[in-house]
C-alpha cells in the first residue's frame, strides 16, 4: 500500500536547553528506619511559582535536580497535601541558594486554620533536617524574610511521620499473587518467582536498566512494609511504588545506596499494583530477587491466591492485541468517566480547534481535546462536567490540562447538575497534569469550575478523568500487555541474494517527495536494495526525476523510504537496528516509529518516537526525540548522542525500550536517554504512546534541519542497515 508522503517525520533541531532527560533521585531512607516519607508525589502547591519550570510539585517528586522557586517576595509558602491526617515528626528541607533566614513550618487539616510546630528567624540555608511533633493532613513551610533578592526555592520539601497508628501486619499479602517484570534473564527465573515463599528461586532480568517486577495485591491495600531479598546482583537504585490501575504510579521509597542482602523498609501507602522499580545494577548482570514480601496495616491475615502465574510464549508472535478491563473487585476504585457524556459552558468548532467538544475530554485519547469557544469562551467563569449515569463515591480526579489551564477552579459534585458542592478548591493551579488525590464526594456529575484563567485564551483540556466507586461505568479503557525486551517477536536480517529489493510482505515503499522541504524523490525502490553483504542499502544520489515537485523546482536528487504500516505494528517493546549512516551536508537517515493511527489522527495526534536520526552536517552526534501534539517539531523532547568520530564511519546499534511508563533510547547498548510517562505529562503534555506503532527507515536529502547540499557534499551517500529487530 502506498503511503503519502505527508506522513513525514516534523523534526527540526532540538535545542539544547529543551532538551528533557529524566533522572530520579532521593534522599534514602535506612532499610527498617521510621519515620517514613509522607509527602513523595503527594499534590503541592504554593503561593507563587517563578515560572512554569519551578512548580511546586518539583519540591515533592524525589528529585533532587528539580525545584520551587516562587516570586521575589514576601510572605510565600509551599505546601504539601498528605491525603490522610498524620502524625508529622520529620521535616527536611533541601534549600537552593535563595532560601528562608525566617520561616515556620505549620500543620493543618483543612488547609485554612494552620498550628506551627517550628520556627526560626536564624536559618542558614542548605540542607535542614528538623525534629518536630504535629498532627495534620497538609503541612506548609511559610517563608517570611529571605536571605537573597530573588525568592524562596526549595530542591525537595520532605515531611517524615506517620499516616496510621495501627502496627503494622505479619501476613505477607504479596504470596501466591499475579506478578510480571519488565524482562526476565530466562524462563527458569520468571517474575512469579518473587512471591513463590521459596528463597530458592529468583526472578532475574536483562542485562540492562531500568527493570521492574510488578505484583497484583487483589485489591487496594494499605502498604507498611516491603521485605526485599536480593540475589547478589542487586540494584543500587530503585523505588517501591504503589498504583490503583498499574498505570499511574507513586512511588513510596526511593534510594540511590541500595546495598543489597534482605532489605525491610517500611512505607506508607495505598494501592492494588506494587512495584519495585529499579534504575542503577550493582553489577554488570542484570537485576535478580530471590522474594518480595509485602505486609499490610490491617493487621490481618489474608489467604494467599492460588492463581497461577501468567504464562510466556515460546515463539515469535505479533503484538499483542489490547485488553479492555471490565473487572474490578467490589469496592476498588476505577475510572468512572470513561466515554460518559460531557457538557461544558462553552466548546471550540473552528479551523484552529476542530470539534474540541466536551466528549473529548473524557475519552481517554490523549490526542483530542476540549476547549472554551474562541467567540464566546475566553471569559471567566468556564466549566465543564460529566454525567456518570449513576451516583458515584469521588476519590480522585486527573485533569491534563493544555497550555489554556485554570489558575483558580473548583472540583464539584452534583446529583442534579444544578446545585454543586465543592471537594477542591485552589488559586494556585499549576496546568500540566494535576492529580488530585485524597477526594471525597458523592454525586451523579462532576465539575470542573474555573474562575481564574493562566492568559488571555479561555480553559482547554485534554483529558478529565474521574476515579471512584459507584456510577455507571462504560467499561475501561483497552491496555496492552508488559513487554518482554527479550523476546524475539518480528525482525528482518536483509540476507537475501545482492540486488534485492525490500521484502513486499514486511515493508512498503513510500513513493514521491519528501517532506519538511526535502529535496529528494523517494522511488519505488529502485534506490533500495541488499548488498549481498547482509545489509539494505537505502542509497541517496544526485538524479533529477521529471515532472516531480520539490523546493525551487524538479526535485534534484533520488532517495528510499519504506514503512510497515498495515503490515507489522506493536505497542511497547524493545525496537532496535544496527546501522551505517550516511553522512556529509544535507544527508538525514533515520529509524523512527509512527502511530498506527496516522491515517485519522494525523501527525502530530498520532505519536511519533525517533529512534536515530542524523545530519551531516552534526557528524559525531545522533538524535532521539518523541513528538505529540502538545511538543513536537523543534519542540519535541529529546536528547542527542554524542561521540569521538564521525557516526558514518561504522555501524552502531540504536534502539528504545518502551512500556507504559517510559522510553529509553540507547547508542550500543549505553542507555542516555530515559523519559518518563508521568514526568511528560506533568511538565510537557499528554503521552501520546500507548497504542500501536509501525517502522520507518529513510535517507532524506535536504530539508528544515540538515539544510541542503553544498560544495562539500559528497554523492552517491548510502544508509546501510544490518538488520531491524523487535522484542515483546
Amino acid at each position: 500500500m502506498k503511503i503519502s508522503a505527508s506522513l513525514g517525520r516534523k523534526l527540526a533541531v532540538c535545542a539544547a536547553a529543551g532538551l528533557l532527560t529524566t533522572v530520579m533521585i532521593a534522599v534514602a531512607r535506612p532499610a527498617g528506619a521510621d519515620p517514613v516519607l509522607l509527602s513523595q508525589g503527594k499534590p503541592t502547591t504554593a503561593s507563587s511559582s517563578e515560572n512554569a519550570g519551578s512548580a511546586a510539585a518539583n519540591a515533592t517528586d524525589g528529585n533532587t535536580g528539580t525545584r520551587w522557586s516562587s516570586a521575589f517576595s514576601d510572605p510565600q509558602w509551599l505546601q504539601v497535601d498528605l491525603g490522610t491526617s498524620s502524625a508529622v515528626t520529620q521535616v527536611n528541607l533541601n534549600w537552593e541558594a535563595a532560601y528562608a533566614t525566617a520561616f515556620q513550618i505549620q500543620v493543618s487539616d483543612n488547609a485554612t486554620t494552620w498550628s506551627t510546630i517550628y520556627s526560626t528567624t536564624t536559618a542558614t540555608g542548605g540542607n535542614q533536617t528538623l525534629q518536630v511533633t504535629g498532627t495534620g493532613r497538609y503541612v506548609r513551610m511559610y517563608g517570611t524574610a529571605r536571605a537573597t533578592q530573588y525568592g524562596y526555592s526549595l530542591w525537595e520539601f520532605g515531611v517524615y511521620g506517620n499516616s496510621a497508628p495501627a502496627a503494622c501486619g505479619t501476613a505477607n499479602v504479596a504470596q501466591g499473587k499475579t506478578a510480571t517484570a519488565s524482562s526476565v534473564e530466562s524462563a527458569v527465573f520468571p517474575a512469579s518467582n518473587t512471591v513463590d515463599g521459596n528463597t530458592a528461586t529468583r526472578w532475574s532480568s536483562a542485562f540492562s536498566d531500568p527493570q521492574w517486577v510488578q505484583i497484583d495485591l487483589g485489591s487496594n491495600q494499605p502498604v507498611c512494609q516491603v521485605v526485599i531479598t536480593w540475589e547478589a546482583a542487586y540494584a543500587t537504585a530503585f523505588q517501591i511504588q504503589l498504583s490503583a490501575d498499574a498505570t499511574a504510579w507513586t512511588t513510596v521509597y526511593s534510594t540511590t545506596t541500595g546495598t543489597g542482602g534482605t532489605q525491610t523498609i517500611n512505607v506508607s501507602g495505598t494501592g492494588r499494583y506494587l512495584r519495585v522499580y529499579m534504575t542503577a545494577r550493582a553489577t554488570q548482570w542484570g537485576d535478580s530477587i530471590l522474594e518480595i514480601v509485602v505486609h499490610t496495616g490491617t493487621g490481618t491475615s489474608a489467604s494467599p491466591s492460588a492463581s497461577a502465574s501468567p504464562s510466556r510464549s515460546a515463539s515469535p508472535s505479533a503484538s499483542p492485541s489490547p485488553s479492555p478491563s471490565t473487572s474490578t473487585s467490589p469496592g476498588q476504585d476505577i475510572l468512572l468517566s470513561y466515554n460518559k457524556t460531557g457538557t461544558a459552558s462553552t466548546y471550540q468548532d473552528d479551523a484552529n480547534c476542530t470539534a474540541c467538544n466536551p466528549s473529548k475530554a473524557f475519552d481517554f485519547n490523549p490526542a483530542t481535546r476540549w476547549a472554551t469557544s474562541a467567540t464566546t469562551g475566553w471569559v471567566d467563569p468556564g466549566w465543564i462536567y460529566v454525567d456518570l449515569g449513576a451516583t458515584a463515591t469521588i476519590h480522585k480526579v486527573v485533569l491534563q490540562w493544555d497550555p489554556a489551564y485554570a489558575v483558580s477552579y473548583q472540583i464539584q459534585v452534583s446529583n442534579d447538575a444544578a446545585n454543586w458542592t465543592n471537594i477542591y478548591s485552589t488559586t494556585t493551579g499549576k496546568g500540566f497534569k494535576e492529580t488530585l488525590t485524597g477526594l471525597n464526594g458523592s454525586g451523579r456529575y462532576v465539575r470542573m469550575y474555573g474562575t481564574a484563567r493562566s492568559n488571555g485564551y479561555g480553559y482547554s483540556m485534554w483529558g478529565f478523568d474521574v476515579y471512584g466507586t459507584g456510577g455507571a461505568p462504560s467499561g475501561q479503557p483497552a491496555t496492552y500487555p508488559a513487554p518482554n525486551f527479550t523476546h524475539l517477536a518480528w525482525s528482518d536480517e536483509f540476507n537475501a541474494a545482492a540486488g534485492t529489493h525490500p521484502d513486499a510482505a514486511k515493508w512498503t515503499p513510500e513513493v514521491g517527495p519528501g517532506v519538511n522541504n526535502e529535496l529528494e524523490y523517494y522511488t519505488n525502490n529502485n534506490n533500495a536494495y541488499t548488498d549481498g553483504a547482509g545489509n539494505m542499502v537505502l542509497e541517496a544520489k544526485k538524479e533529477t526525476t521529471a515532472g516531480s515537485a520539490c523546493p525551487g523546482g524538479p526535485c534534484q536528487y533520488t532517495s528510499a523510504r519504506f514503512n510497515t504500516q498495515n503490515k507489522f505494528t506493536f505497542t511497547y517493546g524493545r525496537a532496535e537496528a544496527r546501522i551505517k549512516v550516511s553522512g556529509t551536508q544535507g544527508l538525514w537517515p533515520a529509524f523512527w516509529l509512527l502511530g498506527a493511527n496516522f491515517p485519522t489522527a494525523g501527525w502530530p495526534g498520532c505519536g511519533e518516537i525517533d529512534i536515530m536520526e542524523h545530519v551531516g552536517k552534526v557528524a559525531n552526534a545522533t538524535y532521539s526525540t518523541i513528538h505529540a501534539p502538545a511538543y513536537n517539531g523543534g519542540g519535541g523532547i529529546g536528547a542527542p548522542y554524542n561521540i569521538t568520530g564521525d557516526f558514518m564511519n561504522d555501524f552502531h546499534v540504536f534502539a528504545v525500550e518502551w512500556d507504559a511508563t517510559h522510553m529509553t533510547f540507547s547508542v550500543d547498548g549505553v542507555n542516555f536517554e530515559t523519559l518518563n510517562k508521568d514526568t511528560v505529562e506533568t511538565t510537557r503534555g499528554p503521552w501520546v504512546y500507548d497504542h500501536p506503532f509501525f517502522i520507518i527507515l529513510n535517507n532524506a536529502v535536504g530539508g528544515d534541519w540538515p539544510g541542503a547540499p553544498d560544495g562539500t557534499t559528497v554523492l552517491p551517500q548510502k544508509m546501510l542497515v544490518d538488520y531491524v529487530r523487535v522484542y515483546q
